[in-house]
């Protein structure tokens, strides 16, 4: 049965790393704005930088899943 699903569970493990990094880059990136008192303006564009980053990543496997369903 693992040999038959490898895929998928390699697709599944990979996609759970990836966001637990992000989580952990995000509170990296909260600390580090909060103990130097960056300023809002600092603050949002270093969050939006990394909301851009994941969801670069979430359209990527969004966009993977519709191919792989259309069949390309």
């Amino acid at each position: 049965m693992l040999s038959e699903h490898f895929e998928q569970i390699e697709s599944i493990v990979l996609d759970l790393t990836l966001l637990a990094l992000f989580i952990l880059m995000g509170m990296a990136v909260h600390d580090v704005l909060k103990k130097n008192d960056v300023p809002l303006i600092g603050r949002l564009a270093a969050y939006l930088v990394l909301f851009l980053g994941a969801a670069g990543f979430l359209a990527k496997g969004l966009i993977q899943l519709i191919w792989e369903a259309v069949g390309l």
